[in-house]
């Protein structure tokens, strides 16, 4: 799809990653963008249409795609990470990555599904994460969330072929976003990883590994699971 003259909407956008996609389609020539936070009043970027959208909220999801009936590109960026053990979580952080990371973002799809069917098929982004594949020490649940994404996704550009609608899945290992303020490793500009999601848009592609860390987990999944074994 074309980028310019395109009516996009992004979920979480109001910082991070999600605020990154809005710049990058504004400097891309995007002709309107739904810039979709938990709280619009937290949108400060000239130029969008600030939307509320919590994606747990199936009433906040369907009224979205009530107004934004002229979507060609919906980019699911929304989501959360809560760092714990999976056996001494409680029932509210088992579920709460859950909700909004895989749940929050089949209920977008699925409502607008039909808004880009009617608007000639147009494309889906999800934005997944390295750790869709892999897991490490406090990233259990997060990663089981991202990996349902991944899955998701997957079933989603079969079903949604027919309508002519391009789904991509964008994994990446750490950004330089509030999520990863006290991580000390190597970080990727986000506004570098929204352009180049932009790029595969354009480019028809189906998939971005947009880091060297992406790549190499990728790479590795036909890689025996490492055991651990107690000395």
């Amino acid at each position: 799809m074309k980028i310019r003259n395109s009516i996009a909407l992004v979920t979480g956008a109001n910082r991070g990653l999600g605020r990154a996609f809005v710049q990058a389609l504004l400097d891309a020539g995007a002709k309107k963008i739904y810039a979709a936070a938990r709280d619009p009043q937290s949108i400060k970027i000239p130029g969008v249409e600030p939307l509320r959208v919590d994606v747990t909220s199936m009433r906040d999801v369907v009224a979205a795609a009530n107004v934004a009936t002229d979507v060609n590109l919906v980019i699911n960026n929304a989501g959360i990470f809560r760092p714990t053990p999976l056996l001494g979580a409680d029932d509210a952080d088992l579920r709460a990555e859950m909700d909004t990371n895989y749940f929050g973002t089949l209920a977008m799809s699925r409502a607008f599904a039909p808004v880009l069917a009617r608007n000639g098929g147009g494309a889906l982004v999800n934005v997944l994460s390295a750790l869709s594949w892999v897991n490490l020490p406090g990233t259990a649940l997060y990663s089981a969330s991202k990996a349902a994404g991944w899955s998701l996704t997957n079933a989603l550009r079969d079903e949604l072929r027919a309508q002519n609608t391009q789904v991509v899945a964008l994994h990446v290992g750490y950004m330089d976003t509030d999520m990863t303020k006290d991580v000390q490793a190597p970080k990727s500009n986000p506004l570098d990883v929204a352009r180049q999601v932009l790029a595969a848009l354009e480019n028809g592609s189906s998939e971005v590994l947009a880091d060297d860390v992406s790549r190499q987990v990728k790479k590795g999944l036909s890689a025996e699971p490492t055991v651990h074994v107690a000395a």
